[in-house]
């Protein structure tokens, strides 16, 4: 009993001295309300993302302690580099709207805010009427409007075109990316590997992976994706019928993601590319649309720069097998 106090007394007294070390505490500047956000809104992103994703940090006693101090520090630094609300102003409305849109995302796949935070910080949880109000407030910020039966004649055509291989260009036909890049016309023989909603920019995303890809889906084997993997994701205005469905509208664009850690080493190991219109324009410069690219996956830095995630249809398949 003697040699166990003595055992507490000396860890009490290391835990003590260890207070008087630790990081830097991060910077603090209080960030006003964020402008063109509802009162309501603010308030959920105040108490759910400021901490972590903003200059105004509250942190608790607890926080400040050693050894939490440093695992505190290092998750307000990742997540202010991912996302920091204090330059809410300096964004364009359409930066803001992809802001919000990849935060609800986070949200609505559980990874955000992190389980660790919220155990010892409860009221950052966010409830079920919280994340409506969120999702809510994000599609008045880009409505759906009705369009008329020939526009919605000429989309369904288009969709009906691509689906039957009407609009498919050859490769010879179309010029490369500025980075030189070629367009890989037989993409649409690739598996579709997950599909996504940009109701931040009113567009449907169908994303395609070549057989590397799938491959690695299958094995469970995507971070990092290996060398060979390309992901095609074609891009569609999302069209807004008289019933209030949404259904895919005009062809927006294709782009592609290229996996060479050796090849693409000076762009994080992706090569990117894009097309625009029916026509298939390649787009952006050289060394800005590559930048631009960096920029907007740099959030998912953690799970190798890809957005996406796979839809594992061979677990599916085997768990309905065993049924």
């Amino acid at each position: 009993m003697k040699k166990a106090s003595i055992i507490l007394i000396l860890v009490t007294i290391c835990i003590g001295l260890l207070q008087f070390i630790g990081p830097e505490e991060p910077e603090y500047q209080p960030v006003n309300d964020l402008t063109g956000i509802p009162q309501e809104v603010n308030a959920i992103i105040r108490s759910s993302c400021f901490d972590c994703h903003s200059t105004q940090t509250e942190l608790r006693w607890y926080d400040k302690l050693t050894p939490a101090n440093y695992i505190v520090s290092n998750h307000i630094a990742k997540g202010r580099e991912a996302l920091d609300f204090s330059t809410w102003d300096s964004l364009a409305p359409a930066d803001q709207n992809t802001k919000l849109y990849y935060s609800l995302n986070k949200i609505l796949q559980g990874e955000m805010p992190l389980f660790s935070y919220t155990a010892i910080h409860p009221n950052a949880k966010l409830s079920t009427d919280d994340i409506m109000t969120l999702k809510n407030f994000l599609i008045t910020r880009t409505p759906r409007k009705p369009i008329d039966s020939i526009q919605i004649h000429e989309s369904n055509q288009q969709f009906s075109d691509f689906v039957d291989g009407k609009m498919a260009l050859s490769k010879q036909s179309v010029q490369p990316a500025p980075n030189g890049i070629d367009y890989i016309p037989d993409y649409r023989n690739w598996k579709v590997i997950s599909i996504s909603d940009r109701f931040d920019n009113g567009t449907m995303r169908i994303i395609y992976g070549n057989d590397i890809a799938v491959k690695a889906i299958q094995n469970h084997a995507t971070n990092p994706w290996p060398d060979g993997a390309i992901f095609a994701k074609t891009a569609w205005k999302q069209q807004a019928n008289a019933d209030g469905s949404i259904t895919a509208g005009s062809f927006v664009q294709v782009e592609f993601m290229i996996k060479d850690t050796h090849k693409y080493a000076a762009t994080n190991d992706w090569g990117w590319a894009r097309w625009r219109g029916t026509d298939l324009k390649p787009y952006g410069g050289k060394a800005l649309f590559t930048a631009e690219c960096i920029a907007c996956h740099q959030p998912m830095k953690n799970n190798d720069y890809v957005f996406t995630k796979p839809l594992y249809l061979k677990d599916y398949q085997q768990k309905t097998n065993k049924k």
